[in-house]
């Protein structure tokens, strides 16, 4: 029986070696490499035989996982993709479906092993979460927020005023301080600044780099 080859991109070293554990202890699966920065993944791709690939979203020197996945995609389609992740930022499984990432898999929170959901997505198969993990900030849990909350809570990561908020998401000032004012009811902080902190340590959202491919 022919092995199915997987690249690991991973830059954490505990999670890749795990990858690494798993696929070379499979009947089923063996490692084609493991590198741990998105930047090169594609090339890896074009010149090597891969099959699948487990894709990190954040690796080495901040290099995008998705955007990796998206020239991958676009240069080998035939070739599978596993979006993995500790981190809950509700867009990325958005941005993976729009790609054409077959599934998705979050490190810590997931209910099935990374092997099952290999095979299940080299059967056919395009396994993704039912929601994001849930988080506590404050003394709210992150399923309370709404969806226009997020996304004005990911532009106050980025430092930005609430007029500058207005503008890059095209609503009123008004609109963007009562989001703000919400949160911070739901929550329990005592500003803007420390919730904005808190939601960018805890990884619930992440301002995407306007650089970045799409």
């Amino acid at each position: 029986m022919n092995k199915t080859r997987v690249l690991v991109v991973e830059d954490q070293t505990m999670p890749r070696q795990l990858f690494e554990m798993l696929i070379g202890a499979s009947e089923d699966f063996e490692l084609a490499a493991a590198i741990d920065s998105a930047e090169l993944a594609d090339v890896y791709c074009l010149g090597n035989a891969v099959d699948l690939v487990l894709m990190d979203v954040i690796t080495r020197g901040g290099r995008s996982g998705l955007d990796a996945a998206a020239r991958i995609k676009r240069q080998t389609p035939q070739v599978k993709i596993i979006v993995v992740t500790s981190m809950p930022e509700c867009s990325y499984i958005d941005r993976a479906r729009a790609i054409g990432v077959e599934s998705f898999w979050y490190k810590e929170a997931a209910e099935e092993s990374i092997l099952n959901l290999m095979r299940r997505t080299m059967a056919g198969e395009s396994v993704y979460p039912a929601s994001t993990p849930e988080l506590i900030l404050g003394r709210a849990s992150s399923l309370e927020f709404t969806a226009r909350e997020l996304e004005v809570l990911r532009e106050m990561t980025g430092g930005y005023t609430n007029t500058e908020i207005g503008e890059r998401l095209h609503m009123s000032v008004g609109s963007v301080k009562a989001h703000v004012l919400s949160m911070l009811d739901k929550t329990g902080f005592r500003n803007r600044t420390e919730l904005a902190v808190r939601a960018r340590e805890s990884g619930l959202v992440i301002l995407r780099d306007e650089n970045a491919e799409n």
